[in-house]
């Protein structure tokens, strides 16, 4: 598919066929196989980087590239990961809104970030202060089962010195 001739085609789409195409010549027909998954693989980041997957959930994922493509997910991770690497570069420059969204929704969704970036940091805060607090909460149970045992000793050594009369009290 030609990118010129797909004028649907986002940048990245477009670039990624351009790469593979690029590719698949340069390893030339000595290698046909690698061609071939070189072919399926760029078709497939096409395909799921304009939103229109045949074969996978359309997660922009490895594991769905490689669903996509109809190869193992370890082709792309051992064999390949020139155009895995491509793949990540290629969703992480994807714009978070299409073009022709206005300015506020942008604004909208720009802040929408930072909340969630401040929600997960306070999530992240607490969860560190939960465990802190699971440690102090333990350590206090220990010492007061300590104290339990020692203050059972002691009323034990009291009720033992019970019976021996108090001669420092003086009768009138």
């Amino acid at each position: 598919m030609n990118a010129a001739a797909a004028p649907g085609l986002h940048d990245g789409a477009a670039l990624a066929q351009l790469v593979g195409e690029a590719f698949a010549h340069a390893q030339g027909h000595a290698a046909t196989e690698d061609a071939a998954e070189v072919r399926a693989i760029t078709d497939a980041m096409v395909r799921l980087l304009i939103g229109a997957p045949l074969h996978s959930d359309g997660k922009l994922t490895i594991v769905s590239l490689a669903a996509e493509a109809g190869l193992r997910r370890n082709k792309l991770t051992h064999k390949h990961t020139g155009l895995k690497d491509l793949f990540y570069a290629l969703v992480k420059a994807r714009a978070p809104l299409p073009e022709g969204v206005p300015e506020s929704l942008r604004a909208r969704a720009a802040k929408q970030q930072q909340d969630l970036a401040r929600v997960r940091a306070e999530r992240d805060d607490l969860r560190i202060q939960a465990q802190l607090m699971a440690r102090i909460i333990q350590v206090l149970e220990i010492e007061n089962s300590k104290l339990k045992e020692t203050n059972t000793a002691l009323q034990r050594q009291v009720a033992a010195h019970a019976s021996v009369p108090d001669l420092t009290r003086r009768r009138r």
